[in-house]
C-alpha cells in the first residue's frame, strides 16, 4: 500500500521541525518548548475526557461501564480502571538520564520502552515528568522513529500517551495519527478499534484516522459481532459520526442480535445512536427501547438516561418505556447528577410527556444541585419544566434556584448565548420575567453576540422573547429590539407560516366556513396576531350585539399575498381605537342579552373601520394601549371587559394540533400556553376549534360544519 503523500509531508515537516531545533533543545523559550510543553488542556473543550473532569461531580458516571460485560472487549479498548502500578520518581530519574546519554544513538525499541516506562509514574507525577527538557527530547526522538516502530510498539506509545495525560492538541499526537492512518491498511479491525479508543481516552478527535477503521469494517462486516458493534457504535458516537453507508448494514447487526445485548450494552448503543445523529427505522428503535424495558431495574441510571435520549432524538412516544420512567425516575432522582436529570426532563419535554410525579421528584432535587449546573443544564431544564407547563407554586424553590444558577453562569453566554435565551423562554412559558437577565438578553451587545451565532439562527428566540417581554411587563423601560429586526423576523415567520401551516387542510376549511358563517371574506382575517409567539390566527371581530364587524379591508387578492406585517396600521391588528371611535362607543347602548340568530349571522349596520396610517410594524402590536393595559389588570372576564369598555369583542379563532398540547392531556405546551395568556392580555377573546372535534368535522358536510362554529363563537359569548 503506498503512503499517504499528505501524510508524509506532514511527518518530514514534523522532523524537520525537531532536527532543526536539536541544539535549541536547552533553551526554555524555543519552538519546541512550544510544540511540547503544552501541559493545560486548552480553556474550552468540546469534546469531554473520560478521565478528565473539569469540576468536581457530585455523582460519578462510568460511561465506560459496558467493557465489563464480556472479555472480547479487552483486545478492542483499554481498561482506565486498570492503570500500571505506579514506580516512584526515583526509579523514573535513571531512564531520564539514559535519553541524555544515548542521544542519537537510541533504538526505536529504546524510545517505546523509555514512553511506556515513565508512563507508569504516579499520576501526581506526571506533570513533572512532562515538563522536564529529557521527556521533550525523548518525544522528539519517538517522532524520528515514529515509521520504524513496529505495530505493537506504536500502540504501546500511544497507551503509554494515555497513562502520560498528554494534552489533546499536542502536537506530537498529529503526527502519530497521521502514522497510524498511514498504516491502517496493515492492522487488524480489532488493534484499529484500539487506537481508536486510545484517542478516544486522550481526548482527541481524529476523523481521518476514523475514515480508516470506517473503511476496514466495511471490508470486515463479517467480524463484527457483538462487541465490535457496541464498540464501534461508541467509538462512532464519541466521533461524532457514522458514515451514512455503514448505517444501514449496522441496523442489520443490531437487530440480529439485539437479544443478546446486556443493559449496559443498550445504554452504550443508544448513547453512539445518539450522540453520531444516526437515524435508523421506527421499528428498530421500537425494538430497542423494547429490550431496555424489558430490564429496566437492571440498568444503571446512565444507561436509562442514553435510552431517553436516543427516544428523544427520534421523537418516539413509547407509552410503555415513559409509564416505566415514571416508576423509576422518581426513585432515583435523589441519587441522580444533574445532567441525568436534564436528559430525563429535556426527553419528557420533547416527546410532550408530562407525569407530575417525574417532574416533581426531579425539581425537588435541583436546587441542591445547583452549583454543579451548566449554564447548558439550568437552561434546558427551565426550558423543558416550562414547555411542560410546570408552574412555579408545584415547587417554590425551582425555578428561583436555576435562574440564580443563570446569574452565576453569565460569563458562559459569551460562548454559548443561545442558553440565555433558551432559560428566560422557558421561564416566560410560566410568567416568570427576571429583569437583570432579560435587560442582558436584550441590551445591543447582546443581541449582536447572538446575532453573530454561525451554528444557530437566534432571531426567532430574541424576537419572542422581546414580544413577551413587550406584553407582560408594561412598565419595562430596558432595552428592546430595534423595529428593524423585529419587522425581519415577523416577515421570516409570515413567509414560513404561509408556504406550512396556513396550507393545511383544517385551516383553509376553518377559514372558508368562518367567512361563510359571518357573511364574506372581510370578516375573516388569518394572521398572526401576535408574531412573536410563531403562529397564526383567524381574527373575527363583533359588535355589542353579536354581529360581525369587517376587520380585513383588503381584497382577496391583496390578502393573500401581502404579509399582515407590511405598515400594520394599514392592515391594522384587530381595531384602531380612534377619538371618533371612542365617542361613538361610550354613547352607544351595549345589549347585554342579544337574540341569537337561528343558524347564519348577516351583518346588518357595519362599523367599517378605518385603518390609520403610517403605522410602525411591530410596536404597533405590542405597545399595549391604556384600554388594553386596564384590562389585564381587570379580573372580570376578557369578553366581558372589551364588551363594557369599547363595545367590540375580537375574537382569536385558533385551530388547534395535536402538537399544541401534552399526550393525551388538555394541557397546552409552554409556548401555546404563553400565546394564549398574551392574547387575553391583549384583549382578546379566545375561540378554539380543537383537533379532537374539528378535524373529524372535515369529512362531515357544510351544514354540520357551519352549525359547530356557529356554537363555538356565539354560545361561547
Amino acid at each position: 500500500m503506498l503512503p499517504n503523500h499528505n501524510i508524509c509531508n506532514n511527518i518530514s515537516k514534523g522532523l524537520a521541525l525537531f532536527n532543526c531545533s536539536r541544539h535549541l533543545s536547552s533553551s526554555k523559550n524555543t519552538l519546541l518548548d512550544l510544540a511540547f510543553n503544552k501541559s493545560l488542556e486548552p480553556e474550552i473543550s468540546s469534546v469531554s475526557h473520560p478521565r478528565r473532569k473539569p469540576a468536581p461531580a457530585v455523582v460519578k458516571v462510568n460511561s465506560r461501564a459496558f467493557l465489563k460485560c464480556r472479555p472480547e472487549y479487552a483486545s478492542m479498548s483499554l481498561d482506565l480502571n486498570q492503570r500500571p502500578h505506579p514506580i516512584k520518581w526515583e526509579e523514573a530519574l535513571p531512564l531520564l538520564r539514559q535519553v541524555t546519554v544515548l542521544k542519537g544513538s537510541m533504538k526505536p525499541s529504546d524510545v517505546s520502552q523509555f514512553l511506556v516506562e515513565l508512563s507508569w509514574l504516579h499520576p501526581d507525577k506526571i506533570p513533572s515528568v512532562r515538563s522536564d527538557q529529557r521527556f521533550i527530547m525523548l518525544l522528539r526522538y519517538s517522532v524520528e522513529h515514529l515509521r520504524l516502530f513496529s505495530q505493537p510498539q506504536l500502540l504501546d506509545v500511544l497507551q503509554a500517551f494515555v497513562w502520560l495525560d498528554m494534552p489533546s492538541d499536542h502536537t506530537v499526537l498529529e503526527l502519530y495519527e497521521a502514522e497510524l492512518s498511514r498504516r491502517s491498511g496493515q492492522m487488524s479491525l480489532h488493534q484499529l478499534m484500539f487506537a481508536a479508543d486510545m484517542w478516544r481516552c486522550i481526548g482527541k478527535q481524529v476523523p481521518h484516522f476514523l475514515k480508516h477503521l470506517y473503511d476496514s469494517v466495511r471490508l470486515n462486516l463479517g467480524q463484527v459481532k457483538v462487541p465490535e458493534l457496541v464498540q464501534l457504535l461508541y467509538i462512532m458516537g464519541e466521533g461524532r459520526q457514522c458514515p451514512k453507508d455503514l448505517i444501514h448494514p449496522l441496523e442489520q447487526i443490531l437487530m440480529r442480535h439485539l437479544e443478546k445485548l446486556h443493559p449496559e450494552e443498550v445504554g452504550a448503543v443508544c448513547l453512539g445512536l445518539f450522540k453520531s445523529q444516526t437515524s435508523v427505522s421506527e421499528g428498530t428503535v421500537n425494538r430497542i427501547v423494547d429490550k431496555a424495558l424489558s430490564f429496566v431495574k437492571e440498568m444503571s441510571d446512565f444507561a436509562i438516561v442514553n435510552v431517553l435520549k436516543y427516544v428523544r432524538f427520534s421523537y418516539l412516544f413509547h407509552r410503555p418505556w415513559l409509564e416505566a420512567m415514571a416508576q423509576e425516575v422518581p426513585q432515583r432522582a435523589p441519587r441522580m447528577g444533574v445532567k441525568g436529570l436534564m436528559h430525563v426532563v429535556l426527553t419528557c419535554s420533547a416527546v410532550h410527556y408530562r407525569n407530575d410525579n417525574v417532574l416533581t421528584a426531579i425539581a425537588e432535587r435541583i436546587p441542591s444541585l445547583v452549583p454543579h449546573c451548566r449554564s447548558k443544564d439550568s437552561s434546558k431544564l427551565l426550558w423543558a419544566y416550562g414547555t411542560l407547563g410546570f408552574l412555579p407554586v408545584q415547587s417554590p424553590s425551582f425555578y428561583p434556584s436555576l435562574t440564580e444558577a443563570l446569574r452565576q453562569r453569565k460569563a458562559e453566554f459569551l460562548r454559548y448565548p443561545e442558553h440565555l435565551l433558551t432559560g428566560l423562554l422557558g421561564l416566560a412559558f410560566v410568567s416568570q420575567f427576571p429583569e437583570d437577565l432579560i435587560a442582558l438578553a436584550l441590551s445591543p451587545e447582546f443581541v449582536n453576540l447572538a446575532l453573530k451565532s454561525k451554528q444557530l439562527d437566534l432571531k426567532k428566540d430574541l424576537f419572542t422573547l422581546d414580544g413577551a417581554v413587550a406584553l407582560e411587563l408594561p412598565h419595562w423601560t430596558g432595552p428592546r429590539l430595534s423595529s428593524e429586526l423585529r419587522e425581519e423576523v415577523a416577515e421570516i415567520l409570515w413567509k414560513f407560516a404561509q408556504s406550512d401551516v396556513c396550507q393545511k387542510p383544517e385551516v383553509r376549511e376553518a377559514e372558508a366556513a368562518l367567512q361563510d358563517l359571518l357573511g364574506g371574506e372581510e370578516f375573516v382575517y388569518k394572521r398572526m396576531i401576535l408574531p412573536h409567539n410563531r403562529s397564526i390566527d383567524l381574527e373575527v371581530h363583533l359588535d355589542s350585539t353579536g354581529q360581525p364587524i369587517p376587520v380585513n379591508s383588503e381584497s382577496p387578492e391583496q390578502s393573500s399575498s401581502t404579509s399582515p406585517y407590511q405598515g400594520w396600521g394599514k392592515l391594522n391588528i384587530g381595531v384602531t381605537i380612534t377619538d371618533e371611535l371612542l365617542a361613538q362607543l361610550i354613547t352607544t347602548k351595549n345589549i347585554t342579552d342579544p337574540s341569537a340568530p337561528s343558524f347564519r349571522v348577516k351583518p346588518t349596520t357595519v362599523h367599517r373601520l378605518q385603518p390609520d396610517e403610517g403605522g410602525r410594524v411591530f410596536d404597533s402590536v405590542l405597545d399595549l394601549t391604556s384600554d388594553i393595559t386596564e384590562t389585564r389588570n381587570k379580573p372580570s372576564s376578557l369578553g366581558s371587559a372589551c364588551q363594557e369598555s369599547k363595545g367590540i369583542v375580537k375574537v382569536a379563532v385558533q385551530v388547534t394540533s395535536r402538537n399544541h398540547y401534552c399526550s393525551q392531556s388538555q394541557q397546552l405546551l409552554g409556548l401555546h400556553a404563553m400565546k394564549r395568556r398574551q392574547l387575553k392580555m391583549a384583549g382578546y377573546r379566545v375561540i378554539e376549534l380543537n383537533y379532537r372535534d374539528w378535524v373529524p368535522l372535515l369529512r362531515k358536510s357544510r351544514t354540520e360544519k357551519l352549525a359547530y362554529l356557529h356554537c363555538k363563537i356565539f354560545d361561547s359569548l
